[in-house]
């Protein structure tokens, strides 16, 4: 056991101390920065002229319904649609909109004369004052005065009875969000464990290394000691994105000038907010009120680590089977299909999280921390868990079995061309 800890802190302090890992720490959160803040900086100095869209209604529905937005006017004309065309377009630069007379009663065709491209808001916001106008003159009164907002509530009914809300967006997002997130930290620290593994195999430090220690040993220390190197840059990013992000809004945004959410993002949680006090924080409690968030913290840490020992353990027998990054990719698709098959079938999983594939799915080890994580958030029994992880461990022990005996016989192997049958071989080796 010392020599593994040993084994650690060397692979541990190793790597922190190295230039790459400075240079990375402090690169990697400037541009996580950098892609939050820079579209908002971008577009408050973007220095975007205004666009005005001259309107030719021979209708008369829409007068005076599109109303002046930011960068973007409307006035109306009422000549021959040659003339003003000719006027708009050539001599002030600006966008005709014809609405021309319907050959029905409805008009639901418009055409958008201009000498450039006008943006993706100029033509929504046209299409969407269109629609709500039409829709409202089509309509009777008695229909109009009917027409009524839904307000749909998810009570959840436990088994001793306990009524409580739930939120179902809220609950998809979560179980998409942390299976993402587990699938990316397996396969980014698992990748450090197979090149770390695959260099010191080449340059030959390895064979000093095993005249002191045991493979297993080397192969546990390894991956252990590059998951805390991953895990502190990790939360190094995380830290330091969050103070870049903070100074750059204070010195470049104001107090009164934050980033501003999309449209779509911002109904939702006006939505969302929808009787509370307007607090975040207790909007967000409410929104999270129906998920048991102790629950769900201590399931992602020990799936993930769970999860990422056993793929480690498995990239670390492909970095000692095979001599250089080429040869990996034989192995390391048949080693990830589970892990990409889970991801694919996150569709199914978050829409019937209780159907017997989505059950399935979380109790085999290879696809249970992804698909597991998702089906939390919508409820999941102990019992459930309890046997989940259990078969998740033993997993880990089955997979560490299988790469320490591939490992033990590949670190030492030099320019034999591996194939799955070699493997085999070493696999079964007495």
């Amino acid at each position: 056991m010392n020599k593994i800890v040993l084994i650690i802190q060397r692979e541990y302090l190793t790597r922190v101390k190295k230039k790459s890992f400075v240079i990375m720490t402090i690169v990697g959160p400037l541009l996580m920065a950098a892609m939050i803040v820079l579209p908002a900086l971008l577009a408050k100095w973007s220095g975007s002229t205004e666009k005005r869209v001259a309107v030719l209604d021979e209708t008369g529905w829409f007068f005076e319904h599109f109303k002046n937005e930011d960068n973007l006017s409307f006035y109306h004309v009422f000549g021959d649609l040659n003339q003003e065309k000719e006027d708009a377009l050539n001599a002030n630069g600006d966008l005709l909109l014809y609405i021309p007379l319907p050959e029905l009663n409805v008009p639901v065709n418009a055409e958008l004369y201009s000498t450039k491209q006008p943006g993706l808001n100029v033509t929504s916001y046209i299409k969407s004052v269109m629609k709500q106008t039409v829709e409202n003159k089509k309509l009777p009164d008695i229909i109009k005065s009917s027409k009524v907002d839904i307000n749909l509530v998810n009570i959840k009914v436990d088994e001793e009875g306990l009524e409580k809300e739930s939120n179902t967006e809220v609950e998809v997002g979560l179980s998409i969000f942390a299976g993402l997130m587990i699938y990316f930290f397996i396969f980014m620290f698992g990748a450090q464990v197979l090149k770390g593994v695959i260099e010191e195999k080449t340059n030959r430090i390895v064979e000093v290394i095993i005249s002191s220690v045991k493979p297993f040993q080397l192969m546990m220390g390894k991956i252990i000691g590059i998951a805390m190197v991953g895990l502190t840059q990790f939360l190094l990013w995380i830290i330091l994105t969050l103070i870049i992000v903070g100074f750059a809004q204070l010195a470049f945004m104001g107090s009164d000038m934050m980033m501003q959410l999309p449209n779509a993002q911002s109904d939702m949680l006006a939505q969302a907010s929808q009787g509370t006090d307007g607090n975040p924080m207790t909007m967000v409690t409410e929104l999270l009120g129906s998920i048991n968030l102790p629950v769900m913290i201590i399931s992602f840490i020990l799936y993930f680590l769970g999860g990422y020992l056993m793929y480690a353990s498995l990239f670390a027998a492909i970095g000692g089977a095979v001599d250089n990054d080429a040869d990996t990719q034989q192995f390391m698709f048949p080693v990830s299909i589970p892990l990409i098959f889970a991801i694919a079938m996150s569709g199914v999983v978050v829409n019937q999280p209780d159907s017997s594939l989505s059950f399935w799915m979380s109790m085999i080890p290879f696809t249970s921390p992804i698909t597991m994580i998702m089906r939390i958030p919508f409820g999941v029994p102990y019992w459930e868990l309890g046997l989940s992880m259990a078969l998740l461990v033993l997993g880990f022990i089955a997979t560490t079995w299988m790469a320490g005996r591939i490992y033990k016989t590949g670190i030492l192997m030099y320019g034999k061309k591996i194939t799955y049958r070699t493997l085999w071989t070493w696999l079964t080796a007495r």
